[in-house]
């Protein structure tokens, strides 16, 4: 249960996506989701929780240092935030650009991001 407002959880997610991808801080996750935080979806497909996805995350910015993502669209409703997101970036050993697009479901408690679902397309090498 939380009493943000759709536009307060839009605005979390927005900033926890700028700092964890876009600004490669990792660490922001330990303050954005409940110690608790269950990722439904994380590295391999696998259930997760912090340390999962704060070392899924380390391992991304190797592999593509210039990770970066965009939102291209959000929807929020009760306790959920909804995003369509494109990521792109330049695989480090091949020098390939490449993209992946995915939807994430986030579901809030109190303040703070507490379940995950997503779905990811493979990257793709871009033209």
């Amino acid at each position: 249960m939380t009493t943000l407002s759709p536009s307060e959880m839009k605005n979390i997610v927005r900033r926890h996506f700028e700092d964890f991808v876009n600004n490669q801080k990792a660490e922001v996750i330990r303050h954005n989701m409940t110690e608790d935080f269950l990722d439904h979806d994380g590295p391999g497909g696998k259930e997760t929780g912090l340390q999962g996805d704060e070392d899924m995350m380390r391992n991304m910015y190797r592999i593509m240092p210039d990770l970066h993502i965009d939102i291209d669209e959000m929807i929020a409703e009760g306790d959920k935030v909804v995003c369509r997101n494109r990521w792109q970036g330049t695989h480090a050993q091949t020098g390939k650009r490449m993209e992946f697009h995915g939807f994430v479901e986030w579901r809030f408690e109190g303040a703070r991001i507490a379940e995950r679902w997503a779905t990811v397309t493979a990257p793709a090498d871009m033209p």
